[in-house]
């Protein structure tokens, strides 16, 4: 079979892959492919910033995930959206933009991530980022990060003045200003409209001569010969293609898709590789070992003034909101449903911020398969979560076939830190929804009701209630060597040339807020070690 070759092969289109491809394609010399397993990114829903209700569970540019029954979570098994489309998840996300905490990349070093402290990575974001406000533009990078605040809805107002009764700063921005508490959330927005990383980074490439996308492929297997990968097969129109690749093929494929790709190739634990009869190719026991996410709680309230319940409730109301977007790029459906968030510390005594705080000006539901529910009154929510879990997951092919979904088994709870964090956090939500600016608008609390709980009740609360924020990582993370890591700090796979991982599953340890702008920093920066030859 004839392959075609070229310098770089990236597998995945989403907030990695964009950003390798537009920085590998750059140099007219380098011939680069990337390749999708879904399609395009053109659609109305994702465009739109309040539309990824509408894109949660639509197959057609979702993988739509369902994890293991979790123990800690008293035996639930989550849906798990991930993007199965051009931009990835960044283009099916809810668009909040953080880029974590100092410590979390300090953090990253002292894991055997060497060269990504938070010196290092806070340059890799100010390159990355026109940060938009009132008062004008900071920077001039491709990532266009907005303040939105003048399309909230008037209700945050009310959060505010919680913060300030609870002692918590109420933050400009905590993208490079502020260490924490709460602000009104900046995303990843650009005049009306979501911009993703197939908007900032692929749309400007498109027309390289050296930049070749193939989309709705599946990446089955990368080729090696010998310990050096040399390629992909993949499959498209039901044929089964080769690509080879001259100088690095690199997976941007997802915390979940990257350690599958990888344990499918014969790159992974060698009992699960021969369980299933793949030949071990390279026995690297920690691929899809370390998986690390973020759960969160939420509380539901009636309020007694007007929220976005009152535009969003109704068939009618959503009716205008959606005139009205078409027309002038305004109103509720502009703005990302995350108005507020922040961080804060679970005690006055810690180290730093450890918990992250969601207020919505807007009451939903969103069921076990998914399916998202806006509620007809008047209502908000108040969520927590811990910023920095310790429990470790696992994600593990479930067979030979490369089209079989992953076994994704989260291990949530599973350590009595992990535990403590959660009684702590849920004691904050409890003080913020016994604030006087909250009662003040609180009609009713509805079941259960947070106030009336105590320690064992909270654990237990979350452990019935909890849920995903969708943000997995670290299931091929960096670190010293291959006995407690997949690769070195230079994404390089241990033991192997020519391969290396750049997505969230390289992260040593999960960041403490919204993982997309790490993820997008991430691959910045492996572009330029993979540009230096390093």
């Amino acid at each position: 079979m004839h392959a075609e070759i070229y310098d770089y092969i990236i597998v995945g289109a989403g907030s990695a892959g964009c950003v390798l491809a537009n920085r590998l394609s750059e140099n007219p010399r380098h011939k680069v492919l990337l390749i999708e397993a879904g399609g395009s990114d053109a659609r109305f829903w994702i465009k739109v910033p309040l539309g990824y209700a509408k894109t949660f569970t639509d197959p057609a540019v979702n993988w739509c995930y369902t994890t293991q029954a979790d123990p800690g979570l008293n035996g639930r098994s989550a849906y798990w959206p991930r993007g199965r489309v051009i931009g990835g998840s960044s283009s099916i996300n809810a668009m909040a933009y953080l880029r974590g905490l100092p410590h979390d990349f300090d953090d990253w070093e002292r894991a055997g991530a060497t060269g990504w402290n938070w010196d290092t990575v806070r340059k890799t974001y100010e390159a990355l980022e026109s940060q938009i406000d009132r008062n004008g533009t900071r920077g001039s990078g491709p990532l266009v990060v907005s303040d939105v605040s003048d399309g909230m809805h008037p209700f945050i107002q009310h959060f505010f003045a919680a913060a300030r009764e609870m002692g918590w700063n109420v933050a400009r921005n905590l993208n490079g200003e502020d260490a924490d508490g709460l602000m009104r959330m900046r995303s990843t927005v650009r005049k009306g409209r979501r911009w993703s990383v197939a908007d900032a980074f692929l749309q400007p490439a498109k027309g390289r001569p050296n930049l070749r996308i193939i989309s709705r492929a599946l990446v089955e297997k990368v080729i090696l010969e010998g310990s050096r990968a040399t390629g992909v097969a993949f499959r498209i129109n039901g044929s089964l293609e080769v690509a080879q690749a001259g100088n690095e093929v690199i997976l941007s494929a997802g915390a979940i898709n990257s350690p599958q790709i990888l344990q499918l190739s014969g790159i992974g634990p060698a009992s699960l590789l021969q369980k299933h009869g793949i030949p071990v190719l390279h026995d690297l026991p920690e691929v899809g070992k370390g998986l690390q996410d973020h759960l969160a709680i939420s509380h539901y309230f009636r309020a007694n003034q007007p929220t976005l319940n009152n535009k969003l409730g109704s068939r009618f109301g959503q009716m205008l909101a959606g005139l009205r977007y078409m027309l002038t790029r305004k109103g509720p459906l502009s703005v990302p449903v995350n108005q507020v968030s922040g961080y804060v510390r679970s005690t006055p005594g810690a180290n730093a911020p450890d918990v992250q705080i969601y207020c919505n000006p807007m009451s939903y539901r969103t069921s076990e398969s998914g399916t998202v529910g806006i509620d007809p009154e008047p209502g908000f929510l108040l969520c927590v979560q811990p910023s920095r879990p310790t429990s470790r997951g696992e994600v593990t092919i479930a067979s030979a076939n490369p089209a079989d979904a992953p076994l994704i088994q989260p291990n949530s709870l599973s350590t009595n830190e992990d535990c403590d964090t959660v009684i702590k956090a849920s004691r904050l939500l409890q003080g913020l929804a016994q604030t006087e600016a909250i009662r003040a608008v609180t009609k009713a609390r509805l079941e259960p009701d947070i106030t009336a709980m105590d320690d064992g009740a909270l654990l237990e609360n979350f452990r019935v209630r909890a849920g995903t924020v969708f943000h997995p990582s670290c299931t091929c993370r960096m670190g010293r060597d291959a006995t407690t890591s997949v690769l070195d700090g230079r994404l390089r796979v241990h033991g192997l040339t020519g391969l290396r991982v750049v997505d969230a599953s390289a992260f040593p340890n999960i960041t403490s807020g919204n993982t997309n702008g790490p993820t997008i920093m991430l691959a910045a920066r492996a572009a330029d070690l993979i540009l230096q030859g390093a």
